[in-house]
């Protein structure tokens, strides 16, 4: 099977498991690895690298590459989103082979599911989400847009997260809850009542910081 091209938006320690993910799909074949580090556009190994303004001469070369922002912050990748103005279909899912997916679970362009996760029956979740290593996205959830579950995280049955929302390391959000957008739930915290906007919460259970 010819594998699909694909550039890589980024190149930090988010971005080296993304291309594992990559490595480990065997569908597509990383063909440029674009980040702001780079001055100049220039190729290694058979890979481009260059600035990410490069993007759109790459990809109007190549009608048939799709893309994948590989950046671990929220905030940065809306922002990229919004500048680099390309369609939603051009953008990759990346879904590790070991994960679990339910077949009615929806999942959006650009998003990531990371080794182990699993993501259960009729959850939807939006674009360029990042379900890190060994969360569980229970039954009915709904994550937003560019929202980070993190690693360990358990969303059960019937919770929202919104837009943007970065939801730590091992924490738990009881049946029913809604996380609004751009907050942030801190690492090991368990969530038994609602998030407001734009807020940041810690502890067991939970207590609002701002």
């Amino acid at each position: 099977m010819e594998m699909e091209p694909i550039i890589v938006i980024g190149e930090g320690g988010h971005s080296k498991v993304i291309q594992d993910i990559i490595l480990a799909m065997g569908r597509y074949q990383m063909t440029a690895i674009l980040d702001d580090k780079y001055q100049e556009v220039h190729e290694r190994n058979g890979i481009v690298y260059g600035p990410i303004s490069a993007v759109s001469d790459m990809i109007s070369r190549n009608e048939e590459a799709k893309l994948i922002i590989a950046i671990g912050n929220n905030h940065i990748r809306a922002e990229i989103i919004k500048r680099i103005q390309v369609k939603d279909e051009r953008f990759a899912t990346l879904i590790h082979p070991s994960a679990v997916i339910s077949p009615s679970a929806r999942i959006g362009e650009g998003t990531v599911v990371m080794p182990n996760c699993v993501v259960n029956a009729h959850a939807e979740i939006g674009k360029h989400v990042i379900i890190n290593t060994g969360a569980i996205v229970e039954h009915d959830n709904c994550i937003g847009d560019y929202a980070h579950i993190s690693p360990n995280a358990t969303l059960t049955g019937n919770v929202v997260v919104g837009e943007g929302t970065h939801i730590g390391a091992s924490a738990t959000v009881i049946p029913g809850i809604k996380v609004g957008k751009w907050s942030v739930i801190g690492a090991g915290s368990t969530v038994i009542r609602d998030i407001p906007d734009f807020k940041k919460a810690v502890g067991c259970p939970t207590r609002l910081l701002n």
